[in-house]
């Protein structure tokens, strides 16, 4: 069970951040703000205590928090993020967490990781291989694991940004899949919730306490989910969709 997550409010800056989905537009910041305090809302709804920090302008898409710090009930990982632009993100997130956790442990050069690629299953750590997380950073990360006895694995992607842009896992063996990971045999030992294409975005969920957070506008999604016994909880994020962030990326959850 999460008790506490960590977000960033957005910064003006936002509009500039890094996008492959620029064919939806600019983010409108203003909605942006608005959307982000209902996903506050919707943490503490599922009784999360929420640390909410400054923004920080300059680093357009600081307010995607999951990507620079991996917390893990052993330890907490600060990442090396593979776009050049977010690396300053970390020391900044670096002074908030020191003064929480204990055994901070550090992905260096050559590495690249984003967190945005690491599912967590129990004590097991799926790490993607993608264009921002290499076989260095994924192979010190698993290393890391291992010292504090977990355990981890890579999967290599083929289409998606982030490991978890098209896998939600949501306890209880239980695994939100779309897209290249639905005949993956990595995969084939879960309960599987399969997500068209057509709603490939809602794909990126969160489980918080028995509660499944989702993007709002998915219909198939929430029945899905839904029909697994979890309380559904919709949330618009469209704004953060246009910078290809989803829902797990707005917080760090432990």
């Amino acid at each position: 069970m999460f008790t506490k997550a960590i977000v960033r409010t957005p910064g003006k800056s936002l509009v500039n951040g890094l996008s492959d989905s620029k064919h939806l537009g600019t983010p409108d910041y203003s909605k942006a703000i608005i959307q982000h305090q209902q996903y506050i809302e919707a943490l503490k709804s599922c009784g999360l205590k929420i640390t909410v920090l400054d923004p920080c302008e300059e680093y357009p898409d600081s307010t995607f928090v999951e990507d620079v710090a991996l917390i893990t009930p052993k330890c907490t990982i600060m990442t090396r993020p593979g776009a050049e632009s977010r690396r300053g993100e970390v020391t900044k997130m670096t002074k908030t967490l020191e003064s929480q956790f204990k055994n901070l442990e550090y992905i260096e050069s050559p590495g690249t990781i984003e967190a945005g690629d690491v599912m967590m299953v129990g004590d097991h750590y799926y790490v993607g291989l993608s264009e921002r997380t290499n076989l260095q950073g994924a192979e010190q990360l698993i290393a890391i694991l291992v010292r504090y006895g977990l355990k981890g694995s890579t999967v290599r992607l083929k289409e998606v940004l982030h490991l978890k842009t098209g896998l939600s896992y949501l306890e209880n063996n239980k695994l939100v899949v779309c897209g290249e990971f639905k005949n993956d045999p990595v995969f084939s030992g879960f309960e599987q919730i399969e997500i068209p294409e057509s709603e490939s975005y809602a794909a990126n969920c969160i489980w918080v306490n028995d509660n499944v957070i989702i993007p709002s506008g998915y219909p198939m999604t929430k029945q899905k989910v839904s029909a697994t016994g979890y309380n559904v909880l919709e949330v618009d994020v469209s704004e953060f969709k246009k910078l290809d962030g989803g829902l797990s990326c707005l917080s760090l959850r432990y």
